[in-house]
């Protein structure tokens, strides 16, 4: 496998989306997974885990972007609860798959010389902007994250502009939006901001494909990708428009594409 993109995470939500669009793009894509990538034959569909340091590195040689997905995607209950049902996924999931295995990839992805990586963070780590009120969401801001999960994220993002900095890579962390997994759309009605951090299947692949084709990023950005909202603009696109081109198509229309 040479100048392929990577995806971590390839058999997830957005992890499909973004190599449904890639590939559709005609661009060369091996997917990196729990269970085999839909859309890719098995040669192009690695199934392991983010602990698998030497099957990492493996998938990244000869890549010319990884975009890295994969991840325990969000706190085992939120709000925490009280004592004795106030356990949480930290140590158990959230430590081994969101810190060690990001350090695995950007570890694998310095060794093998990659010149561009995609990290996916979440609107979650400035969640306290939107509680409050104080939006729309520059990318400038400091974080103030909703609660564990979003700690991980920041920890991805510093974790990338350190790299980028020391080991002359491109690294783009994306805040992404709230692209619905099966089963989550009842909790996504009852929120407030939901329609307004939706993310559809069909924006994210187009803002990766966006994201691996620009000639040029900053050695380290961070931006936004949603949709477009419904009620009023919480996460600021303007640099996403200005360094990637990308703008929204889709919006929340009640029922989430299948």
């Amino acid at each position: 496998m040479t100048d392929h993109i990577l995806v971590t995470g390839s058999a997830g939500r957005i992890g499909r989306a973004a190599v449904t669009a890639l590939t559709a793009a005609g661009l060369p894509v091996v997917g990196f997974d729990l269970q085999p990538t839909p859309g890719l034959p098995p040669d192009r569909s690695v199934v392991g885990t983010l602990a698998d340091a030497d099957l990492i590195r493996r998938s990244v040689a000869g890549a010319r972007c990884v975009i890295h997905l994969a991840a325990t995607p969000d706190d085992a209950r939120f709000p925490r609860g009280t004592p004795p049902d106030d356990g949480d996924n930290f140590l158990s999931e959230l430590v081994p798959n969101n810190i060690v295995g990001s350090y695995h990839v950007m570890e694998a992805v310095r060794k093998e010389r990659v010149p561009r990586v995609i990290l996916a963070s979440t609107g979650q780590v400035v969640d306290n902007y939107v509680r409050t009120g104080r939006v729309p969401v520059t990318a400038d801001l400091l974080p103030e994250p909703r609660y564990l999960y979003a700690c991980t994220k920041v920890f991805l993002e510093a974790l990338g502009q350190v790299y980028a900095r020391q080991h002359g890579m491109q690294v783009l962390a994306v805040r992404l939006g709230w692209c619905l997994r099966p089963g989550q759309e009842e909790e996504f009605r009852q929120t407030e901001v939901g329609p307004d951090v939706y993310l559809s299947p069909g924006d994210a692949g187009r803002f990766f494909v966006a994201a691996v084709t620009v000639p040029e990023l900053p050695p380290y950005a961070v931006v936004y990708c949603t949709s477009r909202p419904v009620r009023r603009t919480l996460h600021d696109l303007s640099e996403t428009k200005r360094l990637l081109g990308y703008e929204p198509q889709d919006t929340w229309t009640g029922t989430a594409p299948a």
